[in-house]
């Protein structure tokens, strides 16, 4: 793998960290609908989670959930301590994941690029959503953009060659 394919992949596993920083799940959700793509060909798709069928299934049903619950008025910040260790977590498997797809395996810096992104993603989102939400649009307004965006650009991430 070349200088230039490595630094790709890593600022590819920073940005898919970024966007778990807005939805945690989507990122992962992106990568297990994306499973058989030979161009992310990787360690990664031996892991059971995006192996099996149910391991798949349960990060698609996790990202729809999280799609849903984020309207709901009782769901915590994402800012929240919880909600940042459930963020970086998923930034770091999602980047460790693609870590894998070159000839260089950089997992171990794909999870740290992806789970330092997912801890920016979260303050800065949460940072967008505050002073857009400031302007008078109603939230869920608010949060249908950010779904928009961060399924766009998972989908760009995942699948950019």
């Amino acid at each position: 793998m070349s200088k230039q394919n490595e630094q790709h992949t890593l600022v590819r596993t920073l940005v898919l960290g970024i966007l778990s920083g807005g939805r945690s799940a989507t990122p992962l959700a992106v990568l297990a609908l994306n499973h058989d793509r030979s161009s992310l060909k990787g360690s990664w798709q031996q892991w059971k989670v995006f192996s099996t069928p149910l391991g798949r299934g349960l990060l698609v049903a996790s990202a729809v959930g999280e799609l849903i619950g984020d309207k709901l008025p009782k769901t915590p910040n994402r800012i929240s301590p919880t909600g940042l260790v459930g963020r970086v977590g998923a930034g770091a498997l999602a980047g460790a994941a693609l870590g894998t797809t070159g000839k260089r395996d950089l997992r171990i810096e794909g999870a740290i690029l992806g789970g330092l992104g997912a801890l920016v993603g979260s303050f800065v989102g949460w940072g967008a959503r505050k002073l857009v939400g400031s302007t008078g649009l109603p939230d869920p307004v608010v949060a249908l953009a950010e779904d928009a965006a961060t399924i766009a650009g998972s989908v760009k991430v995942v699948t950019a060659d």
